[in-house]
């Protein structure tokens, strides 16, 4: 514990002289650090999807540099600094796990998550969505809210029943698309039908966020793959009829 606390006491000291010379970090706002710090959140995500742990590693430094600039920014302001910050969070852990730290009975993660969108409201929250970003890529936030709705009940109570559910809204999107409807009821019940997968990905334990972003990369590689091989053959691709470049992605698939 003694080199740990070391070790963060050594960033927050670096930090300290790099804000006071360093012109570009004396140049950073709580503005100006906001897309970095997007940047480095998407950054150790995608190091995470890749199980890369080294990288991982160096993302979570980039991203605690980050956070300890918020908070020497937050002090200059007199607003909040390192201390009050971490204290917060720790009262904060404190008292939503009741279970660790008072009398509650707990015999699941479920009810867990359960007493925690409880207390939530309890500390004055007006409803149990409003933690939930507005900013967030819709897939996410979908997927985010009906978390939390679900962790105080609004749930269906098993999955084939979700599953339903996809086949309803599947139904109306092709009904909407069959009619030549206006653009925004096809939009409409597309947007539906995401909504119900999304919510079909929880019960299966997926998470849609992650599952997506991993056939963005498999299709990624496939289809660099079609390119190179393309080259190769000293091709174009606008010059390849669909089944030539379909052998290709074929070729890349069993390369996998």
């Amino acid at each position: 514990m003694k080199e740990k606390l070391e070790a963060f006491e050594r960033l927050l000291k670096i930090m300290d002289e790099l804000r006071a010379g360093c012109p570009w970090d004396q140049a950073q706002t709580l503005e100006s650090l906001r897309h970095l710090t997007i940047e480095e959140t998407y950054e150790l995500s995608d190091a995470i999807l890749e199980n890369d742990l080294e990288e991982i590693r160096k993302e979570l430094g980039d991203l605690m540099l980050h956070l300890v600039f918020y908070a020497k920014i937050g002090d200059e302001l007199g607003a909040f600094d390192i201390k009050t910050v971490l204290d917060s969070i720790s009262e904060k852990l404190i008292v939503r796990h009741p279970h660790i730290y008072g009398d509650t009975k707990v015999q699941s993660a479920e009810n867990v998550a359960e007493n925690w969108e409880r207390i939530k409201l309890k500390e004055g929250k007006k409803s149990v969505l409003e933690g939930v970003p507005t900013s967030l890529p819709a897939l996410l936030k979908a997927y985010r809210m009906q978390e939390k709705a679900g962790g105080v009940g609004f749930e269906w109570e098993r999955k084939d029943q979700v599953w339903d559910k996809v086949e309803e809204e599947l139904r109306e999107l092709q009904e909407e698309v069959s009619q030549n409807a206006a653009i925004e009821r096809v939009e409409d019940e597309f947007g539906d039908l995401m909504f119900a997968l999304v919510n079909y990905a929880r019960y299966i334990g997926v998470n849609p966020e992650d599952a997506l972003e991993r056939t963005n990369k498999k299709f990624k590689r496939r289809f660099e793959h079609i390119e190179q091989r393309a080259d190769t053959q000293h091709k174009k691709l606008h010059d390849m009829n669909l089944e030539e470049m379909d052998a290709l992605w074929n070729e890349a698939k069993k390369l996998e």
